[in-house]
């Protein structure tokens, strides 16, 4: 394939300036989803959960590029505007190049599917910020690719995620009894007290190499201070590069809670669900040699990586579907400073033309 050309870089950040100016935090993406279907300009197939796939091409031996329409919850309106030539947005919030850099650069590669080397699958997915739910929905069966990439990882181009973790999630409500707290404290028992028991007894942070736990929630208690917590939420989650590891985090966190609730003499009830699963790529496979072929032609130096976080791969392999998820160069995904740079964003327009042409050989 011949590179992108100056007209294809001047629409691609035209795309992504209009597809960021977009709202689409999980769970609302009917607008982000309508511009795409015009921007692709192809019959596609939008399935229950509200994920679109289109088919560019016919036959067998093609491949998979993916990408989520949602975004995190944005904290100010999406302006975006270039600041010393990246993309930024003007307000304190998300620009949301998580992942509309990569849904812009997907909307290239559709308008260029006269003549691409192979047949090409485009999912879009929704919800992929809260917890995979879209891509986890997806019915993988569909497929007709051989693999698939997905390019969700804010670091810099070059990089190719091997090994996603296993994750796991938390609920507890734990349950005490009112009293007032400066007449009667001794017929209390405190829910808050119970849950900073629990969290107090449990690991938290980076436990080793590949495992890390956070405790991300904790709310509780009534509107008055001087009556006893009678109820409280704790939120927490583990995840390790190690599925056994998980396993094992989980079951220790769970009993962290019942000691806690049982030293102060509450009641809890406890939630556990896998958030995603883990996967680990074997550094021969076709989709990760093709990946550094394509990157070293465009003049990334390929470096393999794990990664502490998930994305639509991990549901995707979850489902017996082998895909690689590919950093695309945006920068402080989730954080009110967010920004990618044009380089980044034309450069990986490049990269994945000549990923496709990779594939070919593979």
């Amino acid at each position: 394939m011949t590179a992108a050309t100056a007209a294809e870089r001047t629409r691609l950040n035209e795309t992504f300036e209009a597809l960021c100016r977009i709202p689409s935090p999980y769970g609302d993406e009917d607008a982000c989803a309508e511009y795409v279907s015009r921007a692709v300009g192809l019959e596609g197939e939008r399935d229950p959960a509200g994920n679109l796939l289109y088919r560019l091409g016919e036959g067998e031996g093609g491949v998979l590029l993916c990408a989520h329409l949602d975004t995190v919850v944005p904290q100010a309106d999406i302006e975006p505007v270039l600041v010393e030539d990246g993309w930024e947005n003007r307000n304190a919030g998300i620009l949301g190049a998580d992942n509309k850099a990569a849904v812009a650069m997907l909307l290239e590669v559709a308008r260029r599917r006269d003549s691409l080397p192979l047949p090409v699958e485009l999912l879009f997915t929704v919800r992929e910020e809260n917890g995979l739910e879209g891509a986890k929905a997806f019915e993988a069966s569909r497929l007709r690719s051989r693999f698939g990439y997905v390019f969700d990882h804010a670091t810099p181009i070059g990089e190719i995620v091997l090994a996603s973790p296993t994750s796991y999630r938390l609920e507890a409500e734990f349950h005490g009894a009112a009293a007032h707290a400066g007449i009667r404290p001794e017929d209390g028992r405190n829910a808050i007290s119970a849950a900073a028991k629990a969290i107090a007894a449990m690991p938290i942070g980076r436990i080793d190499p590949e495992t890390t736990t956070n405790v991300g929630r904790i709310e509780g208690g009534s509107a008055s201070i001087n009556v006893v917590a009678d109820s409280c939420v704790l939120e927490a989650e583990c995840r390790s590069l190690d599925h056994a590891r998980a396993d094992a985090l989980i079951a220790e966190l769970v009993d962290h809670v019942h000691d806690g609730a049982n030293a102060a003499e509450c009641d809890v009830d406890v939630m556990v669900n896998r958030a995603f699963e883990g996967y680990r790529q074997r550094p021969s496979e076709p989709a990760v040699t093709a990946a550094e072929e394509a990157l070293r032609r465009c003049g990334y130096a390929p470096r393999h990586i794990v990664t502490g976080g998930a994305s639509d791969a991990n549901a995707l392999e979850a489902a017996g579907f082998r895909c690689v998820n590919l950093a695309n160069g945006t920068e402080r995904n989730h954080e009110p400073t967010e920004r990618v740079s044009v380089l980044a964003l034309e450069g990986m327009l490049g990269v994945t033309f000549a990923l496709l042409e990779a594939c070919t050989r593979c």
